[in-house]
């Protein structure tokens, strides 16, 4: 039997059978208005509380279009900008990737995965900002989209405008590399010693599938964690309220991040 994954070789480049096209097509016959064509971007959020601050914090509508809970946010008031957030929708990388798939299918083009992170060094305490700019693959969801590789990396621009927004606000945030995987029970010490003398920052669940998702489908898209734990100095779990308040201030950053991306070069406004 092949040991080679994906089991059949060469799929990343063979059309598949299922293409998140039909999904947008369903939802519209019950919704016809339903498009996200236009909008300024889409956050995905993992954290239930974080979801709810984003509510809180702006005019919103639910809208029943995706897997998950979705909500469209009205910055700045009804003439502001719109910005859709995504949650509720279960952690990990198939999770994050299907709902990614549907968002881009009804014309999201611009994403940013706003998550909590386990740090691989000492020095990061549980509260620090972390913009991926680099996501190993030991997951299985971004093989299935893309050729052999150990590694992918995000949008260059959006991750530029996310730390530099994240600046804007006084935030000292680090950038650096995520360990993505699968098996948050088998991560190893011989994996985070390693990993970690490599220079990868944090680990997480979901980046590198997302990174993957939005380079097959020609859509940008960043990261930004928020330290949680440590996978090198064990503690019990507690929840931390500087992790809490770093999750609200890379959710603003983020919607602040795809207003301005969205917006045309001063040049074309005049």
């Amino acid at each position: 039997m092949s040991r080679q994954f994906p089991l059949h070789p060469g799929k990343h480049a063979l059309p598949a059978v299922t293409d998140p096209a039909e999904h947008a097509e369903y939802v519209r016959g019950r919704y016809p208005q339903a498009t996200l064509a236009g909008i300024d971007g889409a956050v995905l959020l993992y954290q239930r509380p974080v979801l709810e601050r984003a509510k809180a914090s702006y005019p919103s509508r639910r809208l029943n279009w995706v897997r998950g809970e979705l909500f469209m946010l009205e910055r700045q008031g009804r003439q502001g900008r719109q910005v859709a957030v995504c949650g509720g929708f279960g952690l990990g990388a198939p999770a994050a990737a299907l709902v990614l798939e549907q968002l881009i299918a009804l014309g999201v083009r611009r994403v940013i995965t706003v998550g909590t992170a386990a740090t691989l060094h000492p020095d990061l305490p549980p509260g620090q900002l972390v913009v991926c700019d680099n996501a190993l693959r030991d997951e299985g969801v971004s093989h299935h989209y893309l050729p052999p590789g150990s590694h992918i990396k995000p949008s260059k621009q959006l991750t530029e405008r996310l730390a530099e927004h994240l600046r804007n606000r006084g935030v000292v945030a680090r950038r650096g590399p995520s360990w993505t995987t699968d098996a948050p029970y088998r991560e190893t010490g011989a994996e985070v010693g390693r990993f970690g003398r490599l220079g990868v920052l944090t680990a997480d669940m979901e980046a590198a599938a997302v990174f993957a998702v939005a380079q097959h489908r020609g859509v940008d898209a960043a990261a930004v964690f928020a330290v949680a734990d440590s996978l090198v100095d064990r503690k019990p779990r507690q929840g931390s309220p500087h992790t809490r308040a770093a999750l609200h201030t890379a959710l603003q950053a983020a919607l602040s991040t795809l207003s301005a991306a969205a917006r045309p070069p001063a040049s074309r406004l005049r």
